[in-house]
């Protein structure tokens, strides 16, 4: 292994999973532990696996956490929308007739622009919130990534009106210390959209960058109601919500 190229060792480590590179094979010597530090070979192994494009060539600083976080990078949200009922949601107000969840188009609305998604979240007369709270630490993203790197967390959402009811809807999100302090936060404005709109879906979309060091949890909460106060589930109506931690 000694008389080995640096360049052919770099391709033989690149072959390892990444945890047992950093676990396992950064303590065999001093050599391979610089090469693991390294830059070339988290470069190698983003290339391999189709993280990196130009872009992320000209914006990731350090190549390793780059790799982890593309590595991990998923939608943070469970059942975001609706195949499992309001399972993983709490109901912070249950307004009305309280949340429901149907098939899209549904009465008076459009199809959602991904084919992959089926159904929705639709609120009442009164108002009516649900949240999540993410655990990032329990989800893979480690104290030290999160104050040192302080990776962009991305939050998306999207409404829909019915065409014949207007509605209202809102968005808060907010990044937790361990002890549950708000560290940064994003809310919309009451967003309304007028009766007789045509039912399009919307995407609202924020991006925490530069929070500072502490973040452990990530609460995410949206809601709204029908400004027509109609029995039944006249108002906003939400789905494919989801909280994204990138490089």
């Amino acid at each position: 292994m000694e008389s080995l190229p640096e360049a052919v060792l770099i391709r033989i480590l690149a072959s390892i999973p990444a945890v047992d590179l950093v676990l396992a094979c950064r303590l065999v010597c001093c050599q391979w532990k610089n090469l693991i530090d390294g830059a070339a070979l988290w470069i190698l192994k983003c290339q391999q696996e189709g993280f990196a494009g130009a872009e992320s060539e000209e914006n990731a600083e350090n190549w390793q956490n780059f790799y982890f976080l593309s590595k991990r990078r998923r939608n943070l949200i469970k059942n975001p929308c609706g195949e499992e009922d309001l399972q993983h949601w709490g109901e912070v107000e249950n307004g009305g007739d309280g949340w429901k969840i149907e098939e899209l188009p549904g009465d008076f609305g459009k199809e959602f622009p991904s084919e992959e998604v089926h159904k929705y979240f639709v609120t009442s007369y009164e108002w009516c919130r649900k949240s999540q709270v993410i655990d990032l630490k329990a989800e893979g993203y480690w104290e030290e990534l999160m104050d040192t790197t302080q990776p962009k967390v991305v939050v998306k959402d999207w409404y829909a009106g019915r065409s014949d009811a207007g509605c209202l809807y809102e968005l808060c999100v907010k990044l937790l210390s361990e002890n549950e302090d708000v560290l940064a936060e994003y809310k919309t404005e009451t967003i309304a959209i007028p009766e007789d709109n045509d039912a399009s879906w919307t995407e609202i979309s924020y991006t925490f960058s530069d929070y500072g060091p502490g973040v452990r949890f990530v609460r995410f909460e949206h809601g709204g109601q029908d400004t027509l106060f109609w029995k039944g589930w006249y108002g906003v109506r939400v789905t494919n919500s989801s909280v994204t931690v990138e490089p």
